[in-house]
């Protein structure tokens, strides 16, 4: 599979995950608005919506669902194209990444210049993330509009070969419109997690905790809830479905371009020891762009990961190792993979 064909799948991917995304909302909405007027904490004669004589829960459900399915998808749709045009700014802002230019650094200028003519792609902006831990991640709805953002400890820690790898693996994201892909899947569940928050907030009044009395709060809270299970549970396994995939494939994509597996598989190694960037400890969605997980998984986060293992990210570099160059000996030292 060439390059073309990682971005046509791609481009597949978006509209699947996209419609995925439709049909489970579709989906939450008219569950959740069934258990509501099942235990009768939603009327719908007493929000205006006229009711078939005769209709049991799940046909009022789906009367409600049509009604407000539009407005949610509108609101949706509205936070994802700004997102779409803003998000970049804002991920980077999250992170609390500063640009760098030329005369900053040298030398890192040169090297993504360098690797982005090897991948036929424009010279991204590059960012510099005030960490002394190892990770990096690139952001941007197209080639033109990229942006990779290293950790201070990354440009530090990595010898140039394993940095440029590195590099190459956010590039390859950039050209494969893994960015764009992420980016989507980012506004729309941030959205729900964002809408559920402030639903809860609503449900309760300002003092400690004290709840609102009468059936809207009830509303508010199960409405609430409904927004975060989205968020939180249902959303995340579409991203699961492709965000493993996309990791392989940007690994392949990097070793193709530097024609170094043994590079990436050396510094993803390094990586594993120190990936946690604390500017993301508030933001997974953020840090589930980064090129390792910058959290510490627990059993749960395991099972939702959009990372693969990182010894089964070098396994398959070490597969490839002999298209480009003559396989050393292998041996492990301190939890490291050393070629």
């Amino acid at each position: 599979m060439n390059v073309y064909d990682h971005i046509n799948a791609n481009n597949r991917r978006t509209v699947a995950i996209i419609c995925s995304f439709l049909a489970a909302l579709f989906a939450t909405v008219f569950l959740f608005s069934y258990l509501l007027i099942k235990f009768e904490v939603l009327q719908l004669a007493e929000i205006g919506i006229r009711v078939t004589a005769g209709a049991d829960a799940a046909r009022q459900a789906l009367q409600f669902t049509q009604v407000v399915y539009p407005w949610i998808f509108l609101v949706m749709s509205l936070w994802i194209v700004i997102s779409y045009y803003m998000g970049g700014d804002m991920i980077l802002g999250m992170a609390g990444a500063h640009p760098v230019t030329f005369d900053e650094n040298r030398d890192l200028f040169r090297l993504v210049e360098n690797t982005a003519i090897m991948a036929g792609l424009p010279t991204p902006k590059i960012y510099l993330i005030n960490d002394e831990s190892m990770n990096a991640f690139a952001t941007g709805r197209s080639p033109r509009t990229a942006s990779v953002a290293l950790t201070d400890g990354i440009v530090k820690k990595l010898d140039k070969t394993e940095l440029q790898a590195v590099i190459a693996h956010e590039l390859a994201h950039i050209g494969n419109r893994d960015t764009r892909l992420m980016m989507i899947t980012v506004a729309g569940i941030g959205c729900f997690t964002f809408l559920g928050e402030l639903l809860l907030r609503s449900a309760f009044r300002g003092g400690r905790g004290s709840r609102r009395i009468g059936k809207g709060a009830l509303l508010f809270l199960a409405l609430a809830i409904g927004c975060l299970v989205f968020g939180y549970l249902v959303a995340p396994i579409l991203r699961f479905a492709l965000s493993r995939r996309r990791e392989y494939q940007a690994d392949a994509t990097a070793a193709k371009i530097t024609r170094d597996p043994s590079a990436l598989a050396q510094a993803l190694s390094k990586i594993a020891v120190d990936p946690r960037v604390e500017a993301l400890d508030a933001s997974s969605l953020v840090g589930n762009m980064c090129i390792a997980d910058p959290a510490k998984a627990s059993f749960i986060g395991r099972l939702y990961a959009t990372h693969p293992p990182i010894e089964d990210r070098v396994a398959t570099l070490r597969r490839m190792m002999g298209r480009y160059v003559e396989p050393q000996q292998i041996e492990n030292q301190g939890g490291r993979v050393v070629w």
